[in-house]
């Protein structure tokens, strides 16, 4: 277009080495008259920047090589609030090349304003379909839509670049869309459906749907076959439903009673008044029950639509706390079944009841029904359960048990006596488990089939009030405790393999052991203090292809994950920006950021990414000094972060 208004054709034309697969242009900046490149992807796996400027027009400027061919391109301007590796500083955003190839690979390469040079690329698998781009507006500013077998966001929000999933269908192709109702919005095809979109909750990791429960959930399995949701909730201090009803008919009939003669009909209307009141619990609270009153109940629920398929309300003072969802190898590979562990009448301080019970129920084969089998009386409170071998363990207070079912109860098949407290948490692999006991750390216990005994041939020297164990191999865990510490143990090498060419146990059995405990001891690896109590941790992947790390869960309801390092580059390098963060940021109370993170136990082989990240939030100068103290430019260190971080997760 020229200065007149006049769109002309330019007449000469440009050869390429290679058939152009995709091609994209970028939006015209204020104030100018034409986008000043093009971005051309061709067949050869190159993408190249031609020039658009009137003085040098399909000049080529730069060049890329790809790993797989291109299947869509899409230059957008993003960032405004600031360069990514400024940490928000300034207001001029940058040119960015989004580049989506076949393999499912998302690149994006910023592109220089005035020379048109590619530099600092980033890389993301997104999903096993060739990766299309669409160009969108997202809170006044460009944004980038990435549809594969997975729908992708890339926007720029508080100064930082966000790449996240879309928790929708597979979309096929979109396009901005803007009207009164909707002024930022999509408009995509899904299969042979046309919709339109409204994106909210941006810069948000999680999507989350809450449901609401009865009482407040203690644990939750998966039936395998249909994915359905078991939930067991216990309260203190609250009534049953059946416990409610019977206590307001209670009231009603003393209100009549203590009533006088010319009160009797007052009386009645207000008795009836009364029970006919229902009052919501969510607005005004529930009826307190007293010390020593306990509400449990266990309920099956559709995984996504939140919807309660079956409800088994247990009877009052009767408390939940151990789930296991099981197939027994007497009943074949057909049959699934729930085992509840509870405790009847619980008093808290001092710890004292009357008794437990395993409460075995037989799933449906959709998963959707339970049908009560039998119920087996215990002397203590099954707090922890784990199927092993087509059989149960059970920890029964101190006692490990292993229980396979019978007609009429279960039955106990070996017991183990020598755990010090309480078992609080079971985890197994192969013949090998790990017990966690409340104030003892983790047991680890052979179970020898042959003599049909569970024999503790090592443990921890630690003491650690134990809330949760998750398995990394053989012999490695990761155990978590209440005072907010997280910690990896290995069993030495020689340990393993004495015990595994140990075939009779007997030395396991008979060793007077170490320290009033096992006669082999696990090594620390790593100590870490988090900061909050721990109530879960796993093993598992974030990502499709990510690799995999362990998440954490706290009691406040933080997320958190511990990541493994691949190589020893990586571990040097976040070791020195850890350093010089530790000397440069500063918080809140001012208290020493490695005294935190050693509060009960000397932080060992752990960094803290938490504070790595703040790099990004540091003054440009601060963080070209730390650059140049460890060999690389500003922008480089942005992108290891960015790396290590987009690598295992978000």
């Amino acid at each position: 277009m020229d200065l007149s208004g006049q769109l002309n054709e330019y007449t000469e034309r440009k050869e390429m080495m290679a058939d152009v697969v995709c091609m994209s242009l970028g939006s015209v900046p204020p104030g100018e008259q034409r986008s000043r490149f093009l971005s051309v992807g061709l067949s050869d796996q190159t993408v190249r920047i031609i020039s658009l400027d009137p003085s040098d027009t399909l000049q080529p400027l730069s060049m890329q090589a790809l790993p797989a061919l291109p299947e869509s391109l899409c230059l957008v301007e993003m960032g405004g609030g600031g360069r990514e590796g400024d940490g928000g500083l300034g207001t001029v955003g940058g040119l960015y090349l989004n580049i989506g190839l076949t393999n499912g690979v998302l690149l994006r390469t910023a592109l220089d304003a005035i020379t048109g040079d590619l530099s600092d690329t980033r890389t993301r698998y997104l999903g096993t379909r060739p990766v299309k781009l669409f160009r969108v507006r997202m809170h006044g500013s460009e944004s980038v839509l990435a549809v594969s077998s997975r729908s992708w966001l890339s926007y720029s929000y508080q100064s930082r670049f966000h790449l996240t999933p879309l928790s929708y269908d597979v979309l096929d192709y979109a396009s901005g869309f803007s009207s009164e109702q909707c002024p930022e919005g999509i408009v995509a095809i899904a299969a042979n459906t046309l919709r339109i979109l409204s994106l909210e909750k941006l810069g948000v990791v999680f999507n989350q749907v809450a449901t609401p429960l009865n009482y407040t959930p203690r644990k939750l399995a998966v039936h395998p076959p249909s994915a359905n949701l078991l939930v067991i909730e216990t309260d203190h201090n609250t009534f049953t439903e059946a416990a409610k009803t019977a206590r307001k008919q209670q009231i009603a009939e003393e209100m009549v009673q203590m009533a006088g003669e010319e009160e009797q009909e007052a009386a009645a209307e207000a008795a009836e008044t009364f029970l006919s009141e229902d009052l919501p619990e969510n607005l005004f609270g529930a009826v307190k029950a007293g010390a020593g009153m306990w509400s449990s109940c266990l309920k099956v629920m559709h995984p996504t639509e939140g919807k309660t398929l079956e409800l088994v309300q247990f009877q009052q003072n009767e408390a939940a706390f151990s789930l296991a969802v099981c197939q027994f190898a007497s009943r074949g590979d057909v049959e699934w079944f729930v085992v509840v562990g509870t405790a009847r009448d619980l008093t808290l301080a001092p710890k004292t009841c009357s008794g437990g019970s395993l409460i075995l129920f037989r799933m449906s084969p959709d998963g959707s029904k339970l049908e009560h089998v039998h119920s087996t009386p215990l002397d203590d409170i099954p707090v922890a359960m784990h199927p092993f071998q087509g059989r149960l363990l059970v920890g029964v207070g101190h006692l490990l048990r292993i229980y396979d079912i019978g007609k009429k109860k279960m039955l106990r098949k070996c017991e183990n006596k020598h755990l010090p407290h309480m078992v609080v948490d079971i985890q197994t692999m192969g013949s090998r488990i790990f017990v966690s006991d409340v104030q003892e750390a983790v047991h680890f216990i052979k179970y020898k089939a042959a003599d049909n005994q569970l024999v503790i041939f090592a443990d921890e020297v630690y003491q650690r009030w134990m809330t949760s164990c998750c398995i990394l191999d053989y012999s490695t865990v990761a155990a978590a405790d209440k005072f907010g510490n997280v910690a990896l143990v290995r069993l030495p090498a020689d340990v393993s393999d004495e015990i595994d060419e140990d075939p009779t146990g007997n030395k396991a059995i008979w060793d007077r052991g170490l320290m009033s405990g096992a006669s082999q001891k696990a090594e620390l690896l790593c100590s870490y203090h988090v900061g909050e109590t721990i109530n879960c941790l796993r093993k598992t992947t974030l990502i499709p292809g990510g690799s995999e790390l362990v998440v954490y869960t706290t009691l406040s309801g933080a997320v958190g994950m511990l990541v493994p390092f691949t190589s020893r580059e990586d571990i040097d390098f976040f070791q020195h920006l850890e350093m010089h963060m530790r000397a440069e940021s500063s918080n809140l109370v001012g208290r020493d950021h490695l005294s935190f993170r050693s509060s009960y136990v000397p932080c060992k082989s752990v960094t803290d990414g938490d504070l790595c990240e703040q790099f990004n939030s540091l003054e440009p100068a601060k963080k070209r000094g730390i650059a140049d103290s460890l060999d690389r430019t500003p922008n480089e260190v942005a992108k290891k972060l960015e790396d290590i971080r987009t690598h295992y997760a978000f």
